[in-house]
């Protein structure tokens, strides 16, 4: 499951709140196992994410709980049949894959800049 620019943006403000020791995770015991959120969700965090509080939590238990774990899921099944020797191969293609989506990636447009362009190419002006 590929991760969208929403997910993306939420673990890198995550990670900057978990280093400012504003968030944790931590992992409950249960069976199986899963991971929470830990924090207090003030005023901080709810303007660090622009979403609820529920918001925060349903996408966190998506990446942490869904995504993040069924890719280690998929990982031990494959190493079980075919043995670890093939897992060298396949972080070099991930790296590699990675590297050609951020050359591919676009520089960030705001809205406004992209509504000019647009009204722009509609009359056919050239953007100075």
């Amino acid at each position: 499951m590929a991760l969208t620019e929403k997910d993306k943006e939420f673990l890198q403000t995550l990670k900057q709140l978990m280093e400012s020791h504003d968030l944790g995770v931590e992992l409950r015991s249960a069976r199986p196992s899963y991971m929470v959120l830990r924090g207090t969700y003030g005023e901080r965090v709810h303007r660090a994410f622009r979403v609820s509080r529920q918001g925060v939590r349903w996408r966190f238990w998506r990446l942490f709980n869904e995504v993040y774990v069924s890719a280690f899921e998929t990982i031990v099944f494959i190493e079980t049949a075919f043995g670890p020797q093939l897992r060298e191969h396949a972080i070099r293609i991930s790296k590699e894959r990675r590297a050609l989506r951020q050359e591919r990636q676009p520089v960030f447009q705001s809205a406004d800049s992209l509504r000019s362009e647009a009204a722009l190419a509609g009359t056919g002006e050239e953007r100075k």
